[in-house]
Order: structure tokens, then sequence, then C-alpha cells
């Protein structure tokens, strides 16, 4: 059987106050052809299909035009759940008359049976768990007096009890001789995340152990960008549909394809989808990024800039969008520490002066100490500022 695993859509993603509705529109066009192409059994979609509870209309849009690609003009079914960035009831709205067509849609806990799949060597049931707060879990559980499973003693509940509890569940549903998949919305300890992502919860209690889904044959799971797997092939993100943060232009995207044999084992295919611009950061001085940009990749792209100038400089983020339309931000990097540290003093602004601030701010952006005659226009200003600040009182 093959499935074709995807996740973390965000539809309706604001990109430093720019919308990536076409951006989204234009890769999940060639994700419908890819599925279509790999002759998939199924879809599944491991949660945050949207970026905020209540989406954007055009985001709305997007998604069902997608699913009606899919289900009633490929007639490929789709598994849909909700993650931490979805509203559990809106996304599930309208679920029983969707599944007659083939879009299983699992917003809540309400429906936790497993969906029946079939291929020359029997049935694979897929198990959907959306994402749910551990008190909700809680209360499903102390409902189904599941009162085996892990966690659901009067001690604390946190992420690892409700997904042991959830995983008892489903354990409870399985046959003999059927093959397992949890298609799941979870920060599974050992990945590796990202700055785009939303934190389930304070500190490492959102965190849960890859042994929670041991004697299931394939975890697709959602919430973390990075595509990786974590514990074992059989436990995979797919990552998220696009970059949505500075800190991934080094991670390639993409969905994963995935073959499942007879007796359970999976194959694991990574396929990355394009984006109609990338994510990118550039570096140089402002002279060498208008004077000589990139000529190997699209001016398009959503851009950082790391300037590396030692003097002063006047507007600069305009004057580069000149070149960049679509420059994001840009940062200063201190050169004179090794060229790794951004502009930002890790100091307690609380407890120092105005001169030993600006000292430490002048080091910090442009690599070197305050000179005499720098601190002398320091020493004016502030003067200046303080007597106006006097006559100011009355």
């Amino acid at each position: 059987m093959r499935f074709l695993h995807t996740s973390d859509w965000h539809l309706g993603r604001v990109f430093y106050n720019l919308s990536l509705i076409e951006d989204q529109a234009w890769v999940l066009d060639r994700l419908v052809k890819l599925a279509i192409d790999e002759r998939v059994d199924a879809v599944l979609i491991a949660g945050d299909v949207y970026d905020r509870a209540v989406p954007p209309t055009d985001a709305v849009a997007l998604l069902d035009d997608v699913l009606s690609r899919l289900v009633l003009g490929a007639r490929i079914p789709v598994v849909l759940i909700a993650g931490n960035h979805d509203s559990a009831d809106r996304l599930g709205f309208g679920s029983r008359m969707a599944e007659s067509a083939g879009l299983m849609i699992r917003g809540t806990l309400g429906r936790l049976a497993p969906i029946l799949f079939s291929d020359a060597h029997g049935v694979v049931a897929v198990h959907p768990v959306p994402y749910a707060e551990p008190a909700y879990v809680r209360a499903i559980a102390s409902d189904a007096q599941d009162v085996d499973a892990p966690g659901t003693d009067s001690g604390a509940f946190d992420h690892q009890a409700a997904m042991n509890s959830l995983m008892a569940m489903a354990r409870a549903q399985r046959v003999p001789g059927q093959r397992n998949i949890v298609v799941g919305h979870a920060f599974v300890a050992g990945g590796a995340a990202s700055d785009s992502e939303r934190p389930l919860s304070v500190g490492g209690s959102g965190m849960i152990s890859t042994a929670t889904f041991d004697g299931f044959d394939y975890v697709a799971l959602g919430h973390l960008h990075r595509p990786q797997a974590v514990g074992g092939e059989h436990i995979q993100y797919a990552g998220s549909l696009l970059k949505y943060s500075f800190n991934e232009v080094d991670q390639p995207k993409s969905v994963s394809i995935v073959e499942m044999a007879a007796d359970g084992r999976v194959q694991v295919k990574r396929v990355a989808l394009g984006a109609r611009r990338d994510v990118r950061i550039v570096r140089g001085t402002l002279a060498e990024l208008l004077a000589a940009p990139d000529r190997d990749a699209s001016h398009d792209d959503y851009l950082m800039a790391e300037l590396t100038d030692t003097a002063p400089l006047l507007d600069p983020l305009a004057r580069l969008r000149a070149v960049y339309p679509n420059m994001m931000t840009l940062q200063m990097v201190s050169i004179g520490q090794g060229g790794d540290a951004k502009m930002g003093a890790h100091i307690d602004h609380r407890v120092r002066q105005p001169e030993e601030l600006f000292k430490a701010f002048y080091r910090d952006v442009m690599g070197e100490a305050l000179g005499d005659a720098e601190q002398d226009v320091f020493n004016d200003a502030l003067r200046a500022l303080r007597s106006s600040e006097s006559d100011a009182k009355p």
C-alpha cells in the first residue's frame, strides 16, 4: 500500500506582514499532481492545516479546492487530523457527510475508531489521533474508564500521559493480522525543532517518547517543520509545506511517499515539491549587496540581509528593497567578534548608565570600541536630551 504523508500546511500564514496564500496554492498544486502521478492509495495530513483557529477566507477556499481535487477529482481518500494551530470543531464541521466521498476529517477525539484500507495483502488500519490538550484527553479517558492506560491516575497528566492514554485506546482496537498506522500531531523527543513552531507547552513537558508508539508499523507525524525520522524509520515527520522562518533556510522541504509491505515494513521516499519563492539569507556589506546581487537566485525570493558594514548606514532596508523587492528584514553582524555575533548585547540595561549602554551597543554593532570622536557626539546628544527633559519639568 502506498500513502502520501504531509503536514503543517499552515494555510493563511503571514510572513513579515506578507500573505503566503499564493505560494501555498502553488506548492499544493504540485502536491495534488504528485499524489495522482504516484497513484497513492490515500493522503495522510497530520495536522496544522490552517495557521490559526479562525483562518482567513482565502485559506478556507484553498483547502476546499485542494481537497475537492484530491477526493472528488482524483478519487484519492484523504485522512486529515487537527493540529495545535487548528480549531478542532471548525475543522471537523461536515466531516460525517464528507466521509462517504472519501474525506475522513478528525478534529476532535469524538471518533477514534480506525479507518480501514485494504490491498492484496490484507487490511491497513489508520488510527487518526488529532491534537488535544492533556486535560481534555484525561476527561475522555476518565469517561471511557480507561483505568489501564498509563498516566490516568491522580498525579500529573501531561502530554506524555495524554498520548499514552490515546495509544492505549488505539491498541485496544487493533486486530491480529492487520497493519497499523498512527496519524498524530505531537513533539516527539529527539526531533529537531524550528523557530516557526508554536510550543505545545512550557519547558519540555510537551515532549513524548518514541516508545509511546511501540507496536505500530508507521507513525505519520505533524508539528515539527523539519522532515525527519525520530527513533526509527517508521516514525516520521513529513515537515512543513514551505519554509516559514529564516531558521529553516537549510531545510529541504518535502512530502513523504510511504510504501508499506505485506509485513508492515515501510520504505519512505521524500519528494521535494519546490517553492514559488525560496527563503534565503544574503550576507555582505550594503554596497556589495547593492552592486553585485546574487545572480544565481531569484531577486523575488524572501530574503534576510546580514550586513557586515562598520560605518553607520542610512535607511539600508529601503535601499535593499529597491534591488530585492521581498527583502523581509536585516541584521547588523558584528564582524569584530568572528562574524557570528548579531546585534544585541546581553546586558541588564536596568543597572547600567546610558554611557555604558551605548558603548556596549556600539561595540556589538560596529565590531570595535567607541572612539573619542564618537564619544563626544554621544555626550553632546545626551546633554541636550537631559537639558530638554529638565526644561520640560514643571
